[in-house]
């Protein structure tokens, strides 16, 4: 009901303030001015107001907002977990299920050689990966020998 007088007042005062441009000949303005004017009546009759101010003075919507917060700062806590980890769901339940039919995975017997590096590690005696898939370590020189000899170097 305050609101309601405050708003009725406000919108008077501006459509007094809109004649008294009008009678100065600058109707552009004075139209603009009414528009301003008549923004709180309009906001008054709809009842806007009334739920904004309720919506402003109940601690009972603001501890809902307070809950959906702290409901978006679980979310973004699991995710930055779930990340850091390593991985998306979809790969750790493939490992899972790849463990319960007695499969072992690609890197399992690799010891990692930091955070992350699991697939990429070293072999258990001490030689890096080769990419060709052969076990030679000359192999892996050949291939280079090969295009030096190429270029002519």
């Amino acid at each position: 009901m305050l609101t309601d007088t405050i708003c009725a007042a406000l919108s008077a005062a501006g459509l007094g303030i809109a004649g008294l441009t009008a009678y100065r000949k600058r109707f552009l303005a004075a139209t603009r001015i009414a528009a301003y004017a008549l923004i709180p009546l309009g906001l008054a009759m709809t009842g806007i107001l009334d739920w904004l101010t309720d919506l402003v003075f109940k601690p009972s919507i603001w501890l809902g907002f307070g809950l959906l917060g702290l409901s978006w700062g679980l979310f973004m806590i699991t995710r930055a977990v779930e990340h850091r980890s390593g991985g998306t769901r979809k790969e750790r339940r493939a490992a899972a299920a790849a463990e319960r039919a007695g499969g072992v995975s690609a890197g399992a017997s690799e010891p990692a050689l930091g955070p992350g590096r699991g697939a990429t590690g070293v072999k258990a005696s001490g030689k890096p990966k080769t990419k060709g898939g052969t076990s030679s370590g000359t192999d892996d020189f050949s291939d280079v020998e090969a295009i030096l000899k190429k270029h002519g170097i």
